[in-house]
């Protein structure tokens, strides 16, 4: 009996599959605020990750 082939997407094909989807971002306050905690916790990655995620919540649509 042959069984057929499950077909799984590729990481590149998953991540274009969440490109194609809005994700809307918190609001700029709540995103320093998760920055300053992060930064008093002294958690470097969370920090750069805030800091990014700031700069792109408060960055006007490109395209819109």
């Amino acid at each position: 009996m042959r069984r057929a082939l499950v077909r799984r997407p590729t990481e590149h094909a998953a991540i274009r599959a969440a490109c194609r989807s809005p994700r809307p971002l918190p609001s700029v306050p709540a995103l320093m605020a998760a920055l300053l905690v992060a930064n008093e916790h002294g958690d470097r990655e969370a920090v750069t990750l805030c800091a990014h995620r700031v700069v792109r919540a408060a960055a006007p649509e490109v395209g819109a």
